[in-house]
């Protein structure tokens, strides 16, 4: 990778003096990111580096102090303790960390989703409009799994993002959004929706090392008719046939809000003896990736890989635990997108995929008003990492 950092020349004037926000829940991945932006700021060489436009260029940390304190009653306040006057700013923050508690008159209280987007909001109106620029990285994006109407239902992706670009908010990224058109609801506004296909590859390469990447020993596959888009996308680019399941659901009934699933129907070519890549933006309980590597199993596949951006594992880690003991599946890679329990990553068959490199090349090819085109479409590096891996040269 460092080829490409020094590739990745940045000459253009900063929109602004670089500032990062990261929320309580996103601490330890917004100090990953500082440290990339560290480095890589105080090793380029720019013949403006002394002129006005670059002050506040190189810095010790990009990271500015800001906090939300709560009062007894739970009720909170966005503070930011140093001036962001015409700062280029990018809050992260994750929404998933459910590991944070505040005390609620005496109770211990843990943060919901809807308590990180309002902490969200408190720093966005702190900073009261003086920013040049407000970016929100929103990985895990707020309510997204709530993205179409369906009779009488609230909208409330649409609403957050709506609410979010009324209180300022120039640009919205976010990974793997559950639903892309959601952005229809702010036309006007910046919202990218950025891929982690290059770090999942790079992750499996890494950690297995006898993979046969052609398409007679391996296979992609979609659980589900919404997931086709990202299983096409890692199917073509490595050159491998792609199988899909959908859920056949009973209709008559409801449970916990939703149509039971009944089975899951394959269609696809034979997959027996071959290596299967799942993939998924999210493992919720893990209940319907299971039972796809399960119906996979049943068809002999060997080995398979999941796959998934999110890793929300809501029902705990007993049922991954006991299908790998069952040999029913060998990898799960999700991202660090979002908080990750130090169970899951003691686990054997767990491998986490780092996105702070990827973000911090975001951030800095932002800053100075460059395209990232080249960033959200990784077949480059992918193909490279692919090679790499044949020549026995993964890093």
């Amino acid at each position: 990778m460092t080829k490409r950092e020094e590739k990745r020349n940045l000459e253009t004037i900063p929109v602004g003096s670089l500032g990062i926000i990261p929320l309580e829940g996103c601490k330890a991945l917004g100090e990953k990111v500082d440290y990339y932006l560290v480095n890589w700021r105080t090793e380029r060489e720019s013949e403006h580096k002394d002129s006005l436009a670059f002050s506040g260029y190189q810095r010790d940390s990009y990271i500015l102090d800001a906090a939300v304190p709560r009062f007894g009653s739970g009720e909170a306040k966005g503070v930011i303790k140093e001036s962001v006057r015409g700062s280029d700013l990018y809050l992260l923050v994750d929404v998933a960390n459910y590991s944070l508690t505040y005390s609620l008159c005496g109770h211990e209280n843990h943060m919901s989703p809807d308590d990180h987007f309002q902490d969200l909001k408190r720093i966005i109106a702190a900073v009261g409009g003086k920013a040049r620029r407000i970016t929100v990285i929103m990985p895990y994006l707020y309510e997204s799994r709530q993205h179409k109407r369906s009779a009488r239902e609230s909208l409330d992706c649409a609403l957050a993002l709506q609410e979010m670009v009324n209180m300022g908010v120039d640009n919205i990224i976010t990974f793997d959004a559950h639903d892309p058109r959601v952005q229809n609801a702010i036309p006007l506004n910046g919202f990218e929706t950025v891929q982690p296909a290059y770090q999942f590859i790079k992750g499996l390469l890494g950690h297995v090392k006898d993979l046969q990447i052609d398409n007679d020993h391996m296979m992609v596959i979609s659980p589900d008719e919404g997931g086709m888009s990202r299983a096409i996308y890692i199917a073509n680019v490595l050159g491998l046939d792609m199988g899909m399941f959908y859920k056949r659901r009973d209709y008559t009934r409801i449970e916990n809000g939703r149509n039971p699933i009944v089975a899951h129907e394959f269609l696809g070519s034979s997959i027996e003896g071959k290596d299967m890549i799942i993939i998924d933006d999210m493992i919720s309980s893990g209940e319907s990736a299971l039972e796809v590597a399960s119906a996979l199993k049943k068809r002999k596949a060997n080995r398979i890989f999941i796959f998934s951006t999110f890793g929300l594992f809501t029902a705990g880690l007993d049922r991954f635990d006991q299908a790998y003991a069952d040999g029913q599946i060998d990898r799960v890679l999700t991202t660090n997108l979002i908080y990750q329990t130090p169970e899951l990553l003691s686990r054997e068959w767990y491998i986490s995929c780092d996105m702070s490199k990827y973000i911090a090349y975001i951030i800095d090819t932002l800053n100075h008003d460059t395209s990232i085109s080249d960033l959200l479409n990784p077949v480059e590096r992918i193909q490279s990492a692919v090679a790499n891996y044949h020549a026995g040269e993964m890093e």
